[in-house]
């Protein structure tokens, strides 16, 4: 079908206006291609929020060699792959050289020009499944490798042309265990065989057919065409599952019998036509444009729908499950959150409840609630347990369409039975007991020996006792307030003093949140820079000045802490202004998540994420403005450094969709935002509802980006706050800009 007439059927059926298709062209998978210090963001090729992600098997942007191309990557941050292909037309050299120049991505195509060997490389996805082809010149062998990226896998021919393959999933790394399955198809009449590799790779050549090999990683399969067979492309379609090779060969029927590539593509471009369609922007300049939409496209790689018509293998009891209602996984709850979360309450909220549902299934086959869910299970990860934040959220934003008690079930097992510990899955220790009683995570002093026999299980993580408390004082009142919404009031009010915890360890005399030992001793500390790698004795991956705003339940409360809102103020000023007292180079020795660094703050982690917003709390809320504007400016150019720090698969892009559009749900569990400065002069975002919300900025531009007054559907706003109702219910919110800061209301 014609993608224009494919785009005016759209129109008609759904809510995504024409202007949809332009959006498409903004996005640009390359931004942020190449890190600060840690992970890069990968151009994923992928349906919105589907099983399917592929990118090429390179370093980052800068690596001008691909190793080969990956059937599926488990996780796009840290990659984990399973099944991979690569061409040859002379000699396997190892990795494959490229052009930057020929290279395409979209979010629904990638290509690329090989120039070792002289081999065109495409891909499309469906939402189980892939078409890779390859073009090569005239008069040349084909040839085809399939492979493995974990030492154990395998690969039967169902016939020359067919291929099963099994792969097992081992990753020490991230705490992943589990199998993989993919059913293929070339396309021709090609000779093929199955080979087993030597332990380590010694390359290959290809002299006639068949080839030979010696590669590692376990039985390969080869697929080779002779210089007689005179067509020039080599089409690859398959399909994964984590159910059974059956289930994948049926996958690979469903989605792609008598589907071209050409139509697959189309398809795709299509669906990201209408995801990127649901929020129309006017104004700003071409790189706001293209960066807002990269952000908007990533916000789609997590969580992803792993049902398999109708069924779906759970990594949490290793069972396969029937069930009507899909089953997402892979998600991040310590970051995710923050924004995206709350924009997928906005965007799609009957998705975001299918997605919640996925979360207590995975606890009522587990018996834990997930905060780091993948494929195989839930990861050990961050602290806390911030997925009780997000069920909050949601359910207070009128998202109810998932099993609300068997979720407050599962947010109280976390709370009274498991350790508030990082990187661990276990029962509560000492410390928690003493948390418990004493309402702070204690901490030791430096040079003491650690001799809690459950925080020696992990030697990489350490108590990180601040960051847990302020933490779990979060945590603990978002259960309480989801038990006063669904009537138990015995476990709201067994909670709710919790939410205080966070003063046990306010220091007056440092001015922010400080490490006590056990006999309740403030220990004397640098929150700049001590506490060892990352910080993780006292904080994590951030230091004292990040941590020293994570009280998102009770800024009010943290500002009377503070002195009021005029000293509130002065130490966000301080936050911005206040040096690293050393070299980059040592800071980012000690802290290398904290980056994107202005004076003491850094967009480049999550706990970061909401900090510029407290100014709204104070009597300055232009100074909000101000730095929102600056930090999206700086920070999120549109080329391949343009994400500041770990971007996480979405987290970070939220909070620069919510933030250009200029509002921020701060305080994730109340349903309301706080606005700021858009970058636009018009936003649009079309509600599943049939209702719209626009978001106008009169007079908007780079100087003039201070609110002075602001009114939603004609009636003033007393205080710069709207709620998720008012949204929801569709209106407009106008913002008259100027040059200098106005008045638009005190904080709270």
């Amino acid at each position: 079908m014609n993608i224009r007439l494919y785009a005016s059927i759209m129109f008609l059926f759904c809510f995504a206006p024409c202007f949809a298709q332009k959006n498409i062209e903004y996005v640009d998978p390359t931004i942020g291609n190449v890190a600060p210090l840690l992970n890069p963001n990968r151009p994923v090729v992928h349906l919105p929020n589907q099983m399917v992600r592929v990118f090429p098997n390179r370093k980052d942007h800068l690596d001008d060699q691909i190793t080969d191309f990956p059937l599926l990557a488990q996780n796009v941050i840290t990659p984990q792959m399973v099944f991979s292909v690569k061409p040859t037309d002379t000699v396997f050299k190892g990795r494959l050289t490229f052009d930057y120049d020929h290279e395409i991505t979209h979010p629904w195509y990638y290509s690329t020009q090989l120039t070792e060997p002289d081999v065109q490389v495409a891909y499309t996805a469906g939402e189980r499944t892939g078409i890779y082809r390859f073009t090569f010149p005239k008069g040349v062998q084909k040839h085809l490798l399939l492979s493995h990226y974990y030492p154990k896998g395998e690969y039967t021919f169902d016939g020359p042309d067919a291929v099963a393959g099994t792969e097992y999933v081992n990753d020490a790394n991230h705490k992943q265990k589990g199998v993989a399955y993919m059913y293929g198809v070339f396309s021709g009449k090609p000779q093929s065989g199955i080979t087993t590799g030597e332990k380590h790779w010694t390359g290959y050549t290809v002299t006639g057919i068949p080839p030979k090999l010696t590669e590692a990683n376990g039985i390969k399969a080869w697929v080779s065409y002779p210089v007689s067979d005179t067509a020039t492309t080599v089409e690859f379609r398959y399909a994964i599952s984590f159910i059974s090779r059956e289930q994948a060969k049926k996958n690979l029927e469903a989605e792609l019998k008598g589907v071209t590539f050409d139509v697959l593509k189309n398809r795709g471009q299509a669906a990201w036509a209408k995801a990127l369609g649901q929020i129309e922007v006017e104004g700003g300049t071409l790189a706001q444009r293209r960066s807002f939409y990269t952000a908007l496209y990533r916000c789609y790689v997590r969580m992803v729908n792993i049902t398999e018509q109708g069924k779906y293998f759970s990594g949490y009891d290793n069972q396969v499950h029937e069930d009507k209602q899909p089953f997402y996984t892979d998600d991040y709850a310590w970051g995710n959150y923050l924004a995206l979360h709350p924009l997928r309450c906005i965007l799609d909220p009957e998705l975001e409840g299918v997605m919640l549902q996925s979360f207590v299934n995975m606890y009522t086959q587990s018996g834990l609630m997930p905060e780091y869910p993948k494929l195989y299970g839930d990861r050990p990860g961050m602290f806390g347990f911030h997925s009780s934040v997000i069920f909050l959220d949601a359910y207070r934003k009128g998202v109810r369409n998932f099993d609300t008690k068997k979720a407050l079930e599962g947010m109280l097992k976390s709370e009274d039975k498991y350790t508030l510990l990082p990187g661990r899955k276990d029962r509560k220790g000492a410390l928690d007991s003493f948390y418990d009683a004493k309402g702070y995570y204690p901490a030791l002093h430096p040079g003491e020996a650690e001799t809690d026999p459950l925080v020696l299980l992990r030697p990489g993580q350490k108590r990180s006792s601040v960051a847990i408390t302020l933490a779990n004082s979060y945590d603990s009142w978002a259960l309480s307030e989801f038990a006063k919404e669904l009537g138990d009031t015995a476990t709201s009010s067994r909670y709710a003093a919790r939410k205080y915890n966070y003063k046990n360890l306010w220091s007056e005399q440092a001015g922010m949140f400080m490490p006590k030992d056990a006999k309740g001793e403030w220990i004397n500390i640098d929150p700049k820079i001590d506490g060892g790698h990352a910080g993780l004795d006292y904080y994590n991956e951030n230091n004292g000045w990040t941590y020293m705003w994570n009280v998102q339940q009770d800024l009010p409360g943290l500002r009377m802490l503070m002195g009021g809102s005029q000293k509130m103020e002065q130490r966000m000023d301080q936050l911005f202004h206040e040096g690293l007292d050393r070299s980059k180079y040592d800071f980012w020795d000690k802290y290398p998540d904290a980056t994107g660094m202005t004076g003491q703050f850094s967009m480049g982690n999550q706990p970061t994420f909401f900090i510029p917003y407290i100014f709204n709390y104070t009597s300055s809320p232009w100074k909000t403005q101000k730095w929102t504007r600056f930090i999206l400016d700086t920070w999120f150019k549109d080329d391949i450094f343009g994400v500041p720090g770990d971007e996480d698969a979405g987290s970070m892009s939220a909070v620069v969709v919510f933030s250009a559009m200029g509002f921020f749900p701060i305080t994730p569990g109340l349903p309301e935002y706080t606005i700021t400065s858009p970058v636009f002069s018009k936003v649009i975002i079309h509600l599943h509802n049939g209702k719209k919300f626009t978001v106008i900025a009169r007079n908007s531009s780079r100087v003039n980006k201070y609110i002075q007054s602001a009114s939603l559907n004609g009636k003033a706003l007393p205080g710069p706050w709207f709620s998720h109702q008012e949204l929801m219910n569709g209106g407009t919110l106008i913002l008259e800009m100027g040059e200098k800061p106005g008045k638009i209301g005190a904080g709270r």
